[in-house]
């Protein structure tokens, strides 16, 4: 037997170097960094002890035992004196401006009040100090888009009041972004502070990575994955973005979306560039060599460090096409390499490559004549290499004397709502849209109908052992089998580990018995979420690991990742999110990758490559278009199959083709009048037949699956049919998945009467083989098999509390008396137990408590469920008294996970109950 061997000291610091290399230095003026050794420093902004570690919702609930702050760091180091007035000043404020975090999924605020500066302690920490250091952060997630408002994306008054001040009085001044997107940059021009640096959210470890490069232990190498535009309006998608009055985004942009738009008719309006990143040093790309093999290309250059500091830097190809018959954008990235830590005078040789399916365009009305298809129209085609989309130079170009066909598709995902649609000249024109409909031939892609034995006695082992087939073990599954198979069990099953997302596969009495695993999926990318309130490592965000460009690092961070997963029976993640950065606001950009396909494909690729490593996999997501979190499930992105298939599939097609996903998970959203999870095209058609996929595909979380009437919660999601047909083979989640509860959708009954038409038998054995061979694959079968490798733990910081969080109590709500109380509040131990509620609702949950503590103490208890703080019930000491108080908690599903977090020590909880109340209205 195999043994992992997860060191965490060495993940730690896999993580910060991750971390610093994915910040970018957008400024640095007058040698204000690195600071020097022995420098005095005054730390500005009230963020400064208060680091977003990631952005808010799923992508962002990780457990940890401590963030590092960037105070924190810089404190503990010993090259740099600190300015204790300054610091001062801000902890007593904090102590009656405490950070409002906001109570609730989808409330939380985008930044916090800043606390107003006096002119005169600025002046003074002026003439004591060298430099300040000025933190502004910003968060924002599921739910929770920006606002083109001050305190998210643009500055609050306070803040700009700040930068005012401090940078008035100051020599030098350095701005440390602690965000989890792009901002308005425009108070660079008014304030002028010498360096301006993206942290990012940078998980657990931020504060570190981000002192470290202050200092100058490691020299800033990360590249913007984005466009950074003077003004929010200049962006192509603005005036399309987030329409609530219609539930409907107009992708009329097109494919011009990011540079692809700046680089062919506005660079005027760029203020820095898609790949811009400074260093602390300088860097000297020449082109060395340039082969051209028909359409493939291979171009080497030489990177030499011509500064006084070592660093790194990050070198992109960029295509430039003829102009013909097909819109084209004027560049478009087909590679990119980072060197390795080069010293002052060292040069390094780097290969970058382009073959022809990189910067091919797609044709979706068959103008050029080859059809719906990829192609190379004939023309010169111009190769660039350089730093970024604008600092390049020609490295060699290709003439192609005819058209050449790339790949012919069947035509696939074209919207039905007519619309105008930017082109290459400048000017607009209608997009093609849906002649055919491919569902009705499906048919004859679905394989046939294995006839139905009964049991045989055969087990999942026995097929992954090659002693019976795949088919011979699905011939066993009788019709409830086949109805059940499809449905996830959560949130919080406890199939599975504790306060994890979902159970999948072996969720039935029946088909556990056969030896199907029950498969772990947990919420991601940014590390576990584990509802019980288990500690877990929190990773840097989405944007700021693709800033880096480090495929391998990436990768190496996403190794220990995977053995972390593997000590807490977690067999898939949730994540990564790879939906393109359409819009600066939209509220997930944190756990997105970049604005441009390849970038995205190629940091998913790195990380389900470390995955792979041990067994685990991740849930690339979300399939497709879900670009802004404003009413995301009423919403319906229109899009042209062209845009589609070269700008917001591309990322994915990459990951399927080049990076082995094996998990998909489909969207919120309409795609073109269809709901994400039962589009058929877009999970057969395209996914499966042209793509070859040969994974699962699940719904996201309670998903709606046909139109919604009357935006009624609940009745759009039984339709399980119509998603199976469509080869969506889970639909996430349920509360019952044994046989008792097949009428809680619509798929058995439908398969009893005969209605061919939503779905048939054959249908649903090829969904159960999908899932079985996923299933077979994973950790879970080898626990289930006892062949699992052992996991050996090295300075594991979380040993210590491990033994008393797991949720391994269920109570049944509004049956059982009392929760029995193991923990001890009055230290401040959380209370962790699992709840099975036969109805949904809302429910008074009854506290009984006492406290030696005088009356004016205030003792909160915040209610977390799923993770979700869901409300405060607050005590006053109690003189040593029993005291009962009450308030409403709200269960969705059939299992939670509470916690019952103290905010302070010196309360003991002696009972809770649970009664219910009322149902939950079925209204939005």
């Amino acid at each position: 037997m195999t043994k992992i061997i997860l060191d965490w000291n060495e993940y730690k610091r896999t993580a910060i170097e991750a971390a610093k290399e994915g910040a970018v230095l957008i400024r640095n003026e007058g040698g204000a960094l690195p600071l020097v050794k022995g420098s005095n420093i005054a730390v500005f902004g009230r963020m400064q002890s208060n680091y977003y570690k990631s952005g808010t919702g799923s992508g962002g609930m990780v457990n940890v035992d401590h963030v590092v702050d960037i105070f924190e760091a810089l404190s503990e180091d010993p090259d740099i004196e600190i300015d204790e007035k300054i610091r001062d000043i801000y902890v007593e404020w904090e102590k009656d401006n405490p950070v409002d975090p906001g109570v609730g999924w989808g409330q939380e605020r985008w930044s916090q009040d800043e606390m107003i500066l006096n002119k005169e302690d600025v002046r003074g920490a002026a003439s004591r100090c060298d430099t300040a250091v000025i933190i502004i952060a910003r968060t924002a997630g599921e739910d929770r888009d920006n606002l083109a408002e001050k305190g998210s994306y643009y500055l609050t008054d306070g803040e700009e009041d700040m930068l005012s001040k401090v940078c008035g009085a100051f020599k030098k001044t350095v701005v440390l972004l602690n965000v989890g997107n792009i901002i308005d940059m425009s108070f660079i021009g008014k304030y002028s502070p010498s360096s301006v640096m993206y942290v990012w959210q940078a998980g657990m470890i931020g504060g570190t990575a981000a002192a470290e490069l202050l200092t100058g232990k490691t020299a800033p190498s990360g590249s913007l994955t984005d466009t950074i535009a003077y003004n929010l309006s200049d962006h192509p998608s603005d005036d399309n973005f987030g329409n609530k009055d219609i539930d409907r985004d107009i992708y009329a942009e097109d494919i011009f979306v990011g540079y692809r738009y700046f680089s062919t008719f506005a660079p005027e309006k760029v203020m820095y560039p898609f790949g811009y990143g400074l260093s602390y040093t300088t860097f000297d790309i020449k082109t060395k060599s340039f082969e051209a093999d028909g359409t493939n290309i291979r171009t080497r250059v030489i990177v030499t460090n011509t500064g006084d500091k070592e660093g790194k830097k990050t070198v992109m190809l960029f295509a430039s096409a003829p102009k013909g018959k097909v819109s084209k954008s004027s560049m478009v990235l087909t590679d990119f390499k980072k060197t390795s830590n080069l010293l002052p005078g060292q040069s390094e040789e780097l290969l970058l490559e382009a073959r022809a399916e990189d910067y091919c365009s797609f044709d979706d009305d068959g103008r050029a004549g080859s059809g719906n298809a990829w192609i190379l129209e004939k023309g010169v085609y111009t190769f660039l290499a350089g730093e970024n989309v604008r600092d390049n130079s020609e490295a060699g170009s290709i003439t192609l004397e005819e058209d050449i066909l790339v790949e012919r598709l069947a035509s696939a995902v074209r919207p039905v709502t007519a619309f105008d649609r930017l082109t290459s000249d400048g000017s607009y024109e209608p997009v093609p849209l849906k002649d055919d409909e491919n569902l009705k031939n499906r048919m004859q892609y679905v394989p046939e109908e294995i006839p139905q034995t009964g049991d045989k006695g055969i087990k999942l082992s026995d097929v992954r052992d090659g002693r019976y087939t795949m088919d011979e073990f699905i011939a066993q599954l009788e019709d409830e089998d086949l109805a059940l198979i499809i449905r996830g069990e959560g949130m919080s099953s406890p199939r599975v580990t504790a306060g994890t997302a979902s159970a999948f596969a072996g969720i039935s009495k029946e088909l556990t018995a056969m030896g199907i695993p029950s498969v772990c999926c947990d919420d991601g990318p940014s590390g576990m979420r584990l509802d019980s309130g288990k500690k877990a490592f929190a990773l840097p965000n989405g944007t700021c690991l693709a800033s880096s460009f480090n495929e391998s690092l990436i990768t190496k961070l996403f190794t220990y990742f995977a053995m972390e997963m593997r000590t807490n029976n977690v067999d898939n993640i949730l994540g990564p999110g790879m939906n393109i950065h359409r819009h600066p606001l939209n509220g997930r950009n944190f756990e997105y990758f970049s604005e441009d396909p390849l970038v995205t494909g190629r940091i998913a690729c790195a990380q389900l490559k470390g995955l792979h490593k041990h067994g685990v996999t991740a849930t690339i997501k979300h399939f497709c278009c879900n670009n802004r979190e404003t009413r995301r499930r009423f919403m319906d992105s229109v899009v042209s199959e062209k845009a589609l298939r070269e700008i917001y599939l591309k990322g994915f097609e990459i990951a399927v083709k080049k990076g082995g996903a094996k998990s998909i998970m489909s969207v919120y959203n309409r795609i073109n009048g269809n709901y994400g999870s039962s589009y058929y095209d877009l999970h057969t058609t395209v996914l499966r037949r042209q793509w070859g996929f040969t994974g699962i595909v699940m719904t996201d979380w309670w998903a709606f699956i046909e139109e919604v009437k009357g935006e009624q919660f609940g009745a759009p999601i039984t339709d399980h049919s119509l998603l199976a047909r469509a080869q969506c083979d889970l639909f996430m989640v349920c509360a019952g998945t044994e046989r008792k509860d097949l009428d809680a959708a619509d798929t058995y009954a439908n398969l009893k009467a005969g209605r061919e038409d939503l779905i048939t038998r054959a249908e649903l054995q090829r969904n159960a083989r999908n899932i079985l061979t996923f299933a077979m694959n994973t950790p879970a079968m080898e626990r289930l098999m006892g062949i699992s490798p052992e996991i050996e733990s090295i300075a594991c910081p979380f040993v210590e509390e491990e033994a008393d969080i797991s949720a391994d109590k269920y109570y049944t709500a509004d049956v059982d008396p009392d929760i029995e109380i193991d923990s001890d509040t009055a230290k401040g131990e959380d209370i962790v137990f699992g709840i099975t509620c036969e109805k949904t609702g809302i429910y008074t949950m009854e506290i009984e408590a006492s406290s030696e503590l005088d009356p004016v103490a205030q003792l909160p208890l915040t209610v977390f469920i799923t993770g979700i703080p869901f409300n405060v019930i607050t005590f006053n000491g109690t003189g040593g008294q029993d005291v009962i108080k009450t308030g409403e908690i709200g269960f969705l599903s059939k299992f939670a996970v509470i916690r019952i977090h103290p905010g302070k020590r010196g309360l003991k909880v002696k009972s809770i109950k649970l009664r219910f109340k009322e149902a939950i209205p079925a209204k939005h």
